[in-house]
C-alpha cells in the first residue's frame, strides 16, 4: 500500500496550549511548579492548567515592574500612545483566538464574545489617544499673587498592583490595565481567578507589541493569596482593588496604608461597556507643582 493511500488512518493528537505567567518580558512557569484547572464556564469541560502563582512570583513581578519604571515613565507621552495603539493592532490580528477564549471564560456566545474583543481593541485605541492629552486636562498654569510662574504637571505614581475584575475576564481587564500604563506607570496584574486564560494570552500580545519588558506583568492564581503580599509590598506604590471582594478589600486597604499607597476601591456597579471617562487615568497620577521667578 502506498503511503498516500494510508492518509487519514491515524488521527492527529491534540496540541494543547501551555499557559504561562508573563513577568519581566518572559514567560516563566510558577516558581512553585503548581497549577490549577481552568474549566469552561458553561460546560464545565477542562480547558487548561493555569500557573498557580506564589508569593515569590508576586515579588519577582514587582522587581520587574520597578526596574521598568524609569524607562517607561521617561518615555514621551506620544511614544506611549504609539505602543498602546500597537497593542490594539496585534490584538486585532488574534481576534478569533480571543473570541474563543472569552466565550469559554465568560459563558458568552461566540458572537457576543467577538463583540467583547472588539470593544477591548477599541479601548486600547481610546487610551492610546489620551496619553498625550491627559496632562492638559489635569495640569497647567496656576494664578498666584507674586512675580512667579506656578505650573502643575502630572507624573506617574510608579508601580501599580491591579486585581483584575472577576466578572469580565478580558474587557474588564483591559479597562483597568490600559489607563495604568497609558499614564506612565508599570503594572503587576492578578488575572481573574476563575478565568485567567484571556489575560495570560494578552501577555503574548504585549510581548510582541513594543511594550518594554516589565511594564506589564501578569500573574494567575488565587486572588486572596497574591493580593496580600502585593498590598503590603513596600515597593508597590498603588493598588487597584477592582477584583477583590469587599471583605478582602478592607483588609488590603489596611495593609496598603503602611507605605501610603494610592488605593482604588472596587465598585459594585462597574459597567465595562460604558464610556470609561478619565477617572482611571487620573487615579494613578500625582501632581508636581513648580514655582519659578519671572524674568529669570
Amino acid at each position: 500500500m502506498k503511503a498516500s493511500e494510508n492518509k487519514g488512518e491515524f488521527a492527529r493528537l491534540s496540541v494543547f496550549k501551555t499557559y504561562k505567567l508573563y513577568v519581566g518580558g518572559k514567560f516563566p512557569r510558577s516558581e512553585s511548579g503548581r497549577v490549577y484547572e481552568v474549566t469552561d464556564s458553561r460546560s464545565g469541560d477542562w480547558l487548561a492548567n493555569a500557573p498557580l502563582s506564589s508569593r515569590k512570583d508576586a515579588r519577582d513581578a514587582v522587581v520587574a515592574a520597578r526596574k521598568a519604571v524609569p524607562g517607561w515613565s521617561g518615555a514621551t507621552a506620544y511614544n506611549r500612545g504609539q505602543v498602546l495603539y500597537r497593542v490594539a493592532e496585534m490584538l486585532e490580528g488574534r481576534r478569533e483566538q480571543f473570541a474563543r477564549e472569552v466565550a469559554e471564560a465568560d459563558g458568552l456566545s461566540r458572537a457576543k464574545a467577538a463583540a467583547v474583543v472588539d470593544a477591548a481593541v477599541d479601548r486600547w485605541v481610546w487610551y492610546a489617544g489620551w496619553t498625550d492629552k491627559i496632562a492638559q486636562v489635569v495640569g497647567g498654569a496656576n494664578p498666584v499673587a507674586g512675580p512667579y510662574f506656578n505650573l502643575s504637571t502630572p507624573e506617574p505614581t510608579g508601580v501599580v498592583a491591579v486585581l483584575a475584575p472577576q466578572d469580565s475576564s478580558f474587557l474588564g481587564l483591559v479597562s483597568v490595565l490600559a489607563p495604568v500604563i497609558a499614564t506612565g506607570n508599570t503594572a503587576v496584574v492578578v488575572a481573574a481567578e476563575r478565568a485567567p486564560l484571556p489575560a495570560l494570552s494578552l501577555g503574548e500580545v504585549l510581548a510582541t507589541s513594543d511594550v518594554p519588558a516589565g511594564v506589564v506583568n501578569i500573574l494567575s492564581g488565587r486572588t486572596a493569596e497574591l493580593a496580600g503580599p502585593l498590598a503590603s509590598h513596600q515597593d508597590v506604590n498603588a493598588l487597584d482593588l477592582t477584583g477583590a471582594p469587599a471583605d478582602l478589600a478592607t483588609e488590603l486597604e489596611r495593609a496598603a496604608a503602611d507605605n501610603l499607597k494610592r488605593v482604588r476601591r472596587p465598585s459594585p456597579t462597574e459597567d465595562w461597556t460604558a464610556d470609561p471617562g478619565t477617572g482611571r487615568l487620573t487615579a494613578w497620577l500625582e501632581t508636581k507643582t513648580v514655582w519659578h521667578p519671572m524674568g529669570v
